[in-house]
């Protein structure tokens, strides 16, 4: 299976949301490479950078979970690196 390396920018605006994130990112664990999260406080909120290495649907499948959560913005970024060339 072909997989896609990727970075997912997490916005937490909504602590009460925390832990359904951290589930949600327990069970596409096995596709994470690296975590960073970023207290804000000035903002009241929290930043996270999820690096990934997973096919495109599970990515894509990651990051709109995230983004349906309450008060959770999520958007993934791909590498170019194992796109089909034309």
């Amino acid at each position: 299976m072909e997989t896609r390396i990727a970075v997912i920018g997490i916005i937490v605006e909504n602590r009460e949301s925390v832990e359904a994130v951290n589930t949600i990112l327990h069970q596409y664990s096995r596709y994470i490479i690296g975590r960073m999260g970023l207290p804000y406080e000035k903002k009241k909120m929290n930043i996270i950078s999820i690096v990934v290495d997973a096919p495109q649907d599970a990515i894509s499948a990651l990051s709109g979970k995230l983004g349906r959560l309450p008060g959770i913005t999520s958007k993934a970024l791909y590498s170019k690196a194992g796109e089909k060339q034309a």
